[in-house]
């Protein structure tokens, strides 16, 4: 008798809320039940503050860019140190004003044929979960394809003066159309959809793109409607960097700022000091361990921008500003083919260009000496920061119970004699990196690029 009360409580709500849509419309969406759950929940899902992200760029990353070359590289990537896998978009692409974009979204509840099926999909998700590692799907919610069948209903999208679906305005994003988020139905079906991924796949959560977009009360809902489904501990990625999206719920924001700002102390002088800025207005509103998601290349910025060995000085130098984006104050995240030196862009829509696996074996060796550190160190991902960063380098101390730990990163390409701080003076540490135990005094020498990290 409760859950009948609650199926027509829920039909009157609906109708309500939805004049503008047919009763053959809404008796739809009202039947729109969430699927059975497949599979077990994933019971090991990482602490926030534990997890170090892998995004995958599904067309760049095998010879036939589909689910299967993922599932081959399961090994790889839990080798490298992470334990998050981020699919890119795996929906179905719209054909109409198309630009083949994987965030141009026709079917919210399908998966893209180009990449294989959802048994497909199940075999990446059962396969990470056994190796101990979560899974997360990028969620475009803020635009669909213009031949995405909930374009039938109108009135969930944004309108010109003339009735005109648009596309987002001010973005340039002309080959998808604009939801309105004013309609409580569509904010309905957006929520049902996401629901759909973690029950029908057994996903772990979302990274959400454009998450600045739509407005933080549908955050809010939808993210409390997330974290209610039974027997799943989900993680919630902002692309953004509205400090509300941390009241609405998400685990992460996005460090677009400092990529921005990793550009500038390479390529135009910038000083150091300024990440020490960032660190506290990134921070603004996070509570609870709720972080901040850092990189040194992502899908977006490595065809626009460049790679990580243009941007930031080559082998060493962009090893020095990954070290400062794993172990500062944010959980880092590596993307498809960066762990190999990948020397060229995989440019959109990531059609032309593959990774080679084979090349740079020591770029992947020393990636996994400073991932492997991160995961086994409280300090790192846990502990209080202390900066001693100068214009050029970055330098500080993170310190957890009686675990301290000592970073020195040189982000120029030129040698420093680094004055230590009086705290480190006269004491003795473990070299992480090469091993053995090192007597500092009041001074160090830095070479170009070059990064220490110290244990006491």
């Amino acid at each position: 008798m409760k859950k009948l009360i609650k199926i027509i409580s829920f039909a009157i709500i609906i109708a309500c809320c939805s004049p503008l849509l047919s009763t053959a419309q809404n008796t739809k969406l009202l039947i729109e039940q969430d699927p059975p759950q497949y599979g077990k929940p994933f019971r090991e899902v990482p602490d926030r503050m534990d997890v170090t992200l892998y995004q995958v760029n599904i067309r760049t990353f095998s010879e036939k860019g589909n689910f299967n070359g993922v599932l081959a590289r399961l090994d790889s990537i839990k080798a490298l140190g992470a334990n998050v896998v981020y699919l890119m978009p795996i929906y179905p692409v719209g054909l109409v004003k198309t630009s083949n974009s994987p965030y141009c979204v026709k079917d919210y509840k399908a998966v893209n044929g180009e990449f294989g099926t959802l048994e497909d999909l199940r075999a990446i998700v059962d396969g990470a979960h056994s190796r101990k590692m979560a899974v997360i799907l990028d969620w475009v919610s803020n635009h669909t394809s213009f031949d995405n069948a909930w374009i039938n209903n109108k009135s969930w999208y944004l309108q010109d003066s003339n009735n005109n679906i648009i596309s987002p305005p001010g973005t340039g994003w002309n080959d998808v159309a604009q939801l309105n988020f004013s309609n409580a139905n569509m904010r309905l079906a957006m929520i049902n959809a996401m629901k759909y991924w973690v029950l029908t796949a057994n996903v772990d959560g979302f990274r959400c793109d454009y998450s600045d977009g739509p407005p933080v009360d549908f955050w809010k809902q939808a993210i409390d409607t997330l974290r209610n489904i039974a027997n799943h501990k989900l993680l919630l990625l902002a692309e953004g960097t509205r400090s509300a999206n941390f009241g609405a719920g998400f685990d992460y924001n996005f460090g677009f700022r400092f990529f921005e700002e990793l550009k500038e102390i390479y390529g135009s002088g910038h000083s150091v000091l300024s990440i020490d800025s960032l660190n506290v207005s990134d921070s603004k509103g996070a509570s609870n361990g709720q972080q901040f998601i850092r990189y040194i290349t992502n899908h977006d910025v490595n065809g626009s921008d460049g790679t990580p060995l243009e941007l930031f000085g080559g082998e060493k130098g962009s090893m020095a500003a990954f070290v400062v984006s794993a172990y500062m104050n944010s959980v880092p995240m590596i993307y498809t083919g960066q762990e190999v030196g990948t020397p060229y862009r995989l440019v959109f829509p990531f059609t032309t260009k593959k990774v080679d696996w084979t090349i740079n074996p020591g770029i992947t060796s020393e990636y996994k000496k400073v991932i492997a550190f991160r995961n086994s160190s409280n300090a790192i991902r846990r502990g209080h920061l202390i900066s001693f960063t100068t214009n050029d380098v970055c330098a500080f101390i993170k310190k957890s119970g009686k675990e301290e730990v000592l970073v020195i990163s040189n982000l120029r390409n030129k040698p420093f004699d680094f004055a230590l701080p009086s705290t480190v003076k006269n004491t003795t540490w473990k070299d992480v990196m090469k091993g053995g135990t090192v007597a500092l005094n009041g001074r160090i020498n830095l070479p170009p690029y070059s990064y220490l990290v110290f244990k006491k």
